[in-house]
């Protein structure tokens, strides 16, 4: 990878001619900002997850700052051409290796096609990997439209890649968010899968109800972004309360999943990400899953406990369940060895 895309973005002097939202309150109102919410957040009393990611928020907004962001026509030189594939008007970043039939990679909230780099080169050896970067996330490109980030429209950006590819039936995998995407896809598309892997996944009610929760902080939320969420400092935070050994999380994987982040058209991105959708919320009949279906849990995930991936796969027709001992919600990072050790006997029983 070329250094331009290692080395921290530069001041935010330096990119204000890129598109982006108007400039931050100086850290005194920030600072008063962060108050309010805190107080906010004591006075609701029950503490739900959205009001707890926000009361982190302010605790972090206090210190002010701002980070800038990497602009994306700066990402996209710095990548060989064919690791991006248009799709509609989108340029979407991909990774991929290996031959045979095709298994798809769809990452987590946070994540891109960095958090696959452990299973990648092992499945490569059997199959063929195609992991992309779900819009919002990674190297791909931003849109300011709220639509691309639903999840019927991430759903049809995953498909959108696998048609760009001339690939029509395949295997799924979803971490999180990313999960939740492959079930809406499973439910909506079965015919277009060989099977379906869900790791530690949401669920798309969940998905549908936390966005909502969040549409009344969103004002907040996006003057707080570039000071607090899209610094490090908050990456680590994430990150490391993710999993069952914050050791495994270095400063050099922040590192790699903030460059991801911290790139032009995040605000847009993120605004998108937290935006309810119109209508009713979005579900998916667990039961009515039709394709031959794994369910991979770290049996010690803060975020979300196992014994609801016990309950999906109890739900979803002969599906299977594996707890991963000693893990927490991102078995890729922490034990991808056993994550692998799950994947690779399902697989080979799917093929004909």
């Amino acid at each position: 990878m070329n250094d331009s895309l290692i080395r921290p973005p530069p001041s935010c002097s330096t990119v204000a001619n890129t598109p982006g939202p108007p400039a931050l309150p100086a850290p005194a109102v920030t600072r008063g900002l962060a108050r309010q919410l805190q107080s906010r957040t004591v006075r609701l009393g029950r503490r739900t997850t959205a009001t707890r990611h926000l009361a982190l928020l302010a605790g972090l907004a206090t210190t002010g700052g701002c980070v800038s962001l990497t602009p994306f026509a700066e990402v996209r030189a710095n990548l060989p051409p064919e690791h991006y594939l248009r799709v509609g008007e989108q340029l979407v970043h991909v990774e991929q290796a290996g031959s045979g039939e095709t298994i798809l990679l769809v990452h987590g909230f946070g994540g891109s096609t960095y958090s696959w780099r452990h299973v990648i080169p092992t499945l490569a050896g059997r199959f063929r990997v195609v992991a992309l970067d779900l819009s919002g996330f990674g190297w791909t490109e931003r849109p300011r439209e709220w639509e691309p980030y639903s999840l019927d429209g991430q759903a049809r950006l995953v498909l959108g890649v696998a048609d760009a590819l001339g690939i029509h039936r395949f295997h799924l995998v979803g971490h999180s968010y990313g999960g939740g995407i492959s079930l809406w896809i499973a439910a909506h598309h079965p015919h277009r899968l060989r099977s379906l892997v869900l790791v530690d996944s949401t669920l798309p009610t969940y998905a549908a109800a936390r966005r909502r929760s969040f549409a009344r902080w969103r004002p907040l939320v996006t003057v707080f972004l570039r000071a607090v969420a899209l610094r490090p400092a908050f990456v680590r935070r994430g990150l490391r309360r993710s999993v069952y050994d914050p050791a495994v999380i270095t400063d050099d994987i922040v590192g790699e999943y903030w460059r991801r982040l911290a790139v032009e058209g995040a605000v847009d991105a993120y605004q998108g990400l937290t935006a309810p959708a119109p209508g009713p919320v979005p579900t998916v009949d667990l039961a009515s899953i039709s394709v031959p279906t794994l369910v991979v849990w770290g049996a010690d995930d803060p975020l979300l406990a196992a014994r609801h991936g016990e309950k999906a796969a109890r739900t979803i027709p002969n599906a299977r369940f594996v707890a991963i001992p000693q893990c927490g919600h991102l078995p890729m990072e922490e034990r991808p060895q056993a994550l692998l050790a799950a994947l690779l006997p399902f697989l080979a029983s799917t093929q004909p």
